[in-house]
């Protein structure tokens, strides 16, 4: 029987079924309005291990996942009237229900990827607004609900349990991150929205009793899980984000028309972190899986990954590691095909239960993921179980861990030549002759396979994608990777760090450039190429094996800008470091200019173009002027690296490159440094991809929280303004 802790009693039991046999299970699905990230698909991965457990039990499962085509994120954004999927469809020039089927197919997809059973129904809340008017209706005639001027409200006050699955119970005691938003027509600030009157111009909207108009957030998956499952859920799934307020409203609704309670067990999954922080697109880490993919990334892999964490802990993405999560998937593969290549031996049975029990029990306790996975790799190095008997239980775990084992690509399986030369060296092997056998190892090797030799055997077989992947380069996840320089003596007068994101045209003209003006024996050259899946790897390589000076890292993913620097400072080995934007193009000499400027050990950076402010809520472009500045824009940033022990490294909270030149010239500022621009410098700007890449919106919105960020930390610092010195 399967146990899983109860979110509304705060504690573990048995899930039990209204009927026997026979479970059902709501999921609160996707917001259509974009790509659902890897932190998203975490939960929906925590209720696919819950229904395959229960199928491995031998229950019957009905999983009903919602699809949110009318896009209420937050009931802040409800009141406001903005709908996520109608302004993504503006944005994109395309009507709602394009951009809605769009990212359903996207996200369905993206579950077929990570091998997500199906839901037994996607219902969409567009095709069932008339069952939430009618649940609307009830709710209006037990007074549950109340209107004014065409928009519906839930009465908080009149449901005396609202609060007990979140333990908000008053406005006073939100918990943290959890507001309210002021709305006049409210009798209370924390009853929630069941209908909203439409605003001029809407494309989204019903008739109803009210006029025209559209639903809330929280309605729609009590009337869908009502209309698909009946009164009596027995598991209702979510993230933790889910609580409050949506999961509590619904619970109010649903409870409300139906006068009884209706979900016996809620179910919530923790966040996915990257990099310690919260996954959110605003943040710049909300990767998605063809952010894997498009990387070689297995993307059960990641499966892989979040059965490493129970679901009501966090995980903490990397890609350090997903790739360690990737290897050890490929290990596991590798090992059941060697099982399931072997004879079965007689008196199995007894054994096969046995680790099917012991492994299965282990699940049962409160989805205990990594005990599975733990209880599995403990199976493959027994020895009271012959390998047969190991292929036999792992693949029935397999129906519950969901890594398509049984699917996987026999690597053992090699051509006739290959076959030929592995028998004429397990031959020479056992003759001693071990010059013969190397011989030919290595041919085997020179034709693409691996050759694992230990004392009893010798095994051959095809590498797997990950192995051929890093064959091509070696990667960086983090700049925690990188060891660092700072402190160590300079080995060339000159470092010039250029990071870049792809745009080969654009990285070939900047990086060319800087080999036209620089000579080969005074300068080092480091490239990172952050994360690109276009050609720019391949011509970076082709250009360092032109240039010995010049050294090409890779990351594997696109990282933040801070950390994207900060590899390149802590790489460095040139007495002064000059670190340029890709969209810069060099004209002439510029070392020489750099090196005066920098000569005076008062001067802390030099560039090209600086930023004056008189309060630090208004920069001005110093552009067209030279001298002292206040901040110097990333553009060009010439640094003595010796000062950057003092200084520090860039924060690599700053993700987005916008206002991190601010931030990390304030570092200096600090310290006691001068800032001095040069706008004679011999370099022309060309079309920063940074900025024009993404839309308006985007921009606004990465920039706005690096500025707040700049801001916690600056703003009451205007001592270190020139104005003031």
């Amino acid at each position: 029987m399967l146990e899983l802790y109860n979110t509304l009693t705060r504690e573990k039991s048995a899930l039990v079924s209204h009927e026997k046999g026979r479970f059902s299970i709501y999921t609160c699905g996707p917001t259509v309005y974009r790509d659902a990230h890897i932190g998203n698909l975490r939960s929906y991965l925590m209720a696919d291990w819950i229904r395959r457990t229960l199928l491995l039990l031998g229950n019957e499962v009905t999983h009903i996942k919602n699809i949110t085509d009318v896009g209420h994120m937050r009931q802040e954004v409800l009141e406001q009237g903005e709908d996520k999927v109608i302004a993504a469809a503006i944005a994109e020039g395309k009507t709602p229900a394009q951009i809605a089927e769009f990212y359903t197919r996207r996200f369905l997809d993206d579950e077929a990827a990570i091998n997500i059973l199906p839901a037994n129904e996607f219902p969409k809340a567009t095709d069932h607004v008339e069952e939430m008017v009618e649940i609307i209706e009830s709710l209006l005639t037990s007074s549950l609900a109340y209107e004014v001027e065409g928009n519906i409200y839930f009465n908080v006050n009149a449901f005396p349990t609202y609060g007990n699955l979140s333990g908000n119970i008053h406005e006073s005691q939100l918990h943290e991150a959890v507001r309210v938003e002021a709305d006049p027509l409210k009798k209370d600030p924390r009853d929630f929205t069941l209908w909203k009157k439409a605003e001029a111009g809407r494309s989204l909207k019903w008739a109803s009793p009210w006029g025209y108009g559209f639903p809330g957030w929280h309605i729609e998956c009590s009337a869908m899980s009502i209309k698909y499952l009946g009164r009596n859920i027995d598991v209702h799934t979510g993230g933790v984000d889910n609580i409050f307020p949506h999961h509590e409203g619904e619970i109010a609704q649903s409870e409300g028309y139906t006068g009884r309670p209706v979900v016996s067990h809620w179910v919530h999954g923790q966040h996915l972190l990257a990099d310690g922080v919260k996954m959110a697109k605003s943040s710049g880490n909300a990767f998605i899986v063809s952010d894997l993919v498009d990387r070689g990334i297995d993307p059960l892999a990641f499966r892989y990954l979040c059965m490493t964490a129970r679901y009501r802990t966090r995980i903490n993405f990397t890609f350090t590691s997903l790739k360690a999560c990737e290897t050890a998937l490929n290990k596991l593969r590798r090992q059941y095909v060697r099982f399931n290549n072997a004879k079965a031996l007689n008196n199995n049975d007894e054994k096969i239960d046995e680790w099917n029990k012991r492994l299965l029990d282990r699940v049962c306790e409160d989805l205990d993921m990594p005990g599975l996975l733990d209880g599995v790799w403990r199976l493959v190095e027994s020895s009271d179980i012959d390998d047969y008997g190991k292929a036999v239980v792992i693949s029935k775990m397999d129906q519950l861990m969901g890594l398509g084992l049984d699917s996987t690509t026999n690597m053992y399986d090699l051509p006739e030549i290959i076959v030929s030369k592995s028998e004429d060296r397990a031959a020479l092997r056992a003759a001693s002759e071990y010059d013969g056998s190397d011989q030919i190892r290595n041919e085997i090797e020179a034709a693409g396979y691996i050759v694992e030799d230990s004392r009893e055997d010798s095994v051959i077989r095809s590498k797997d994608p990950s192995e051929i992947r890093e064959e091509k380069w070696k990667t960086i996840s983090s700049s925690a990777e990188v060891s660092s320089n700072i402190c160590e003596k300079s080995v060339f007068p000159i470092t010039v760090g250029v990071v870049v994101t792809g745009f080969p045209e654009d990285t070939r003209r900047c990086v060319s450039s800087v080999i036209k003006w620089t000579e080969s024996d005074d300068t080092e050259i480091l490239i990172l190429d952050n994360g690109s899946s276009d050609s720019t790897g391949e011509m970076l390589e082709e250009l360092s094996a032109q240039h010995n000076n010049l050294k090409v890292i890779h990351a594997d993913h696109t990282l933040g800008d801070g950390a994207a620097k900060n590899i390149l400072l802590k790489l460095a080995s040139g007495e002064i470091f000059i670190l340029l934007d890709p969209s810069v193009e060099i004209k002439g000499n510029f070392v020489d200019r750099i090196e005066e400027l920098l000569k005076s050990p008062e001067v802390g950076i030099a560039g090209l173009a600086g930023l004056r402010t008189k309060d630090l809520l208004h920069f001005h472009d110093g552009e067209g002027e030279s001298g002292r500045m206040d901040a110097m824009q990333g553009y060009c940033f010439a640094i003595r690296r010796q000062d950057v022990a003092r200084v520090g490294l860039m924060r690599e909270s700053f993700r987005y490159y916008r206002n991190l030149d601010l931030d990390f010239s304030f570092q200096f500022k600090e310290k006691g440094f001068s800032i001095i621009a040069d706008h004679t410098l011999p370099m022309e700007l060309h079309e920063h991809r940074g900025w024009t890449a993404l839309s308006e919106g985007e921009r606004d919105e990465l920039s706005k929280k690096n500025y707040g960020r700049f801001l916690k930390k600056w703003r009451n610092r205007t001592d270190l303004l020139i104005s003031t010195t």
